[in-house]
């Protein structure tokens, strides 16, 4: 039997590897600010100030509305907030030059209050063995470990969705007036981060529920069973669902009061954001996602990605294993805390996985959930092999040092130069000032500083194909010495619509899928002179593991494609 000090310390360690994972090269971007989502944070925070009087706060003018509602307004003050009591050390902490410094550190130290709320959820229903091994699993997570070097809201939602899922177990158990306090006060926060935390009302409900459903379903034929636990059951849904209620609505109206004030705003960006959810064409970022596969892609990604092929497979199986000991088999004395957790996670994973796009960070969420499926299946197996001694230990040490591999790859691409960053020092050395380079629109403009040596010129490849668009993009190309593609943003996806018969008006690029396939079989004039790639690689192998077919935006923000073309012969007719 494993010691308490022997826990703790076991646990401090895996806290320890993951702050190693998720901090290292924290300013992997060089400053530059090549996070879309996390500019977009960064710059709102930057521009809050707090209101003069009381009349100018509640207004939908003040300075302290962010008329930014794709997230909850908490992650923008959390970060003006701590970035201005850190501007002591460093001015610019405080605006946006160096404010995405704390928010990452914010970003990164939420995930480690993940990783012990997952040790702590894990042991509560499986046991100490689970919860650390859980919190080992998510502490190696590839797509934890890279959100928390970025600031957009994911690490944050997914520590207040776990910390009201623990909460929601505890509740169960020991229903006070308390707890129901706390759980509104996490949902507060929660859907004050991204209001695609309502999913949690299913787990809140669930929790309340439970034991009167649990009495049902044992003798659905036998009213007078379970009829007379009825105005108990009430009682305890109104009061402490009540509470909750009263609780998470104040907690929002403090963390988001412009929410409310500023409501036709709010209401608006809300709608929009639930458009995208519904129509891959709705943006041009999001025609990735046209032909998605519904679940199939998530899962994908999962596996193959975000926790990579050995954690996935053991976290994909843990799913089934643990909803059968659960519902079937074994257990039945966790029944009720463990139907929580599975409701909760089948509802998430049902909605977000059925939306027309499917950003692998949108999972983000059920990946405390997924660690622990993976972490009760893992140790069901060992006790299954019985194998002790020696044997024991070496085979544990091999299934470390393999759980390990894919999380130390993807660090290999922080240990080297941002490849924009390196793009950029290459085109100040080969080309000369006064060239004109054309870009492509919708993505991080090459070179990122010294520009103005530069004649830059936008291809706009995701307008229509039309005659008028080919016509300004053979002008810009006919002037142009040099062509730059920054990311797979435009050409993967653009390369795959081309089947109109079937494509909505104005989304189908014939044209557009001809031109790629001509430039890259330098049948253009323009000759690929220079491409920068990183990868996660293989460690002591030094095996680059190439990883262009996961979802965009695992690659793009951090270790980018690029490749720059030369022009060294007249454009040809296209």
């Amino acid at each position: 039997m494993m010691s308490i000090h022997s826990t703790k310390f076991l646990l401090l360690c895996i806290v320890l590897m993951g702050a190693i994972f998720r901090l290292y090269n924290v300013d992997w971007d060089q400053g530059y600010h090549l996070h879309p989502d996390e500019r977009a944070i960064v710059s709102t925070a930057d521009d809050i100030a707090m209101p003069k009087t009381v009349t100018e706060f509640f207004s939908s003018t003040s300075p302290l509305n962010p008329h930014f509602f794709a997230y909850g307004s908490l992650p923008f003050y959390l970060v003006k907030l701590v970035g201005q009591n850190l501007s002591g050390i460093n001015p610019d902490f405080a605006h946006y030059a160096l404010l995405n410094i704390p928010g990452r550190f914010i970003s990164a130290i939420s995930d480690l209050i993940t990783i012990f709320l997952i040790f702590l959820l894990g042991r509560k229903l499986f046991g100490k063995n689970a919860g650390l091994l859980a919190a080992f699993f998510y502490a190696a997570s590839v797509l934890p470990i890279q959100l928390s070097h970025f600031y957009a809201v994911d690490t944050l939602l997914t520590m207040w969705i776990t910390a009201t899922l623990y909460l929601l177990i505890v509740f169960y158990e020991h229903p006070t007036t308390k707890h129901a306090f706390l759980i509104g006060l996490y949902f507060g926060f929660a859907l004050a981060t991204k209001i695609s935390a309502l999913v949690l009302v299913v787990g809140i409900g669930t929790s309340l529920a439970a034991d009167f459903f649990f009495l049902v379903a044992k003798q659905p034929h036998k009213p007078k069973h379970w009829l007379p636990h009825v105005p108990a059951f009430l009682k305890h849904l109104i009061i402490y669902g009540g509470i909750i209620a009263l609780t998470t609505c104040i907690i929002f109206a403090l963390l988001e009061p412009y929410a409310l004030i500023d409501f036709q705003d709010f209401w608006t960006q809300t709608e929009q954001q639930s458009a995208m959810t519904k129509d891959a064409f709705t943006f041009p970022y999001t025609l990735q996602f046209v032909g998605k596969i519904p679940y199939v892609y998530e899962l994908k990604n999962l596996f193959l990605y975000g926790l990579g092929p050995l954690l996935g497979l053991l976290a994909i199986l843990g799913i089934g294993y643990v909803t059968y000991t659960s519902l079937i088999k074994e257990r039945q004395n966790k029944w009720a805390q463990e139907i929580i957790l599975l409701t909760f996670f089948f509802t998430y994973f049902a909605i977000v996985g059925h939306f027309a796009i499917g950003f692998m960070r949108y999972m983000m969420p059920l990946y405390p959930l997924l660690t622990i499926f993976a972490a009760v299946l893992s140790l069901r197996i060992f006790a299954a092999f019985a194998v002790e001694g020696k044997l024991k230990y070496i085979l544990y040490a091999y299934f470390i040092i393999a759980t390990l591999v894919w999380p130390v790859s993807f660090l290999h691409i922080y240990s080297q130069s941002n490849t924009r960053v390196t793009a950029t020092e290459w085109i100040h050395h080969n080309i000369p000032s006064g060239n004109t380079i054309a870009i492509e629109h919708w993505d991080d403009r090459l070179p990122l500083s010294g520009e103005n040596y530069y004649n830059l010129e936008e291809l706009p490849l995701y307008d229509p194909d039309t005659a008028v668009k080919w016509q300004g993009i053979r002008e810009t190309l006919g002037r142009a010495d040099y062509l730059i593609i920054a990311s797979n943003r435009l050409y993967v996806p653009l390369q795959k619509l081309t089947d109109c018969a079937n494509l909505p008006l104005g989304r189908c690029y014939p044209e557009t899928a001809l031109y790629y396939r001509k430039l890259f079989s330098n049948q253009l004039g323009f000759q690929k002179v220079a491409e920068f790639s990183s990868y996660p690689t293989l460690p002591f192998f030094n095996i680059p593991l190439n990883d262009q077919g996961a979802d965009e935006n695992f690659t793009v923000f951090d270790h980018p494609k690029i490749m720059i073309f030369k022009k060294t012969a007249p454009l040809p007719q296209f």
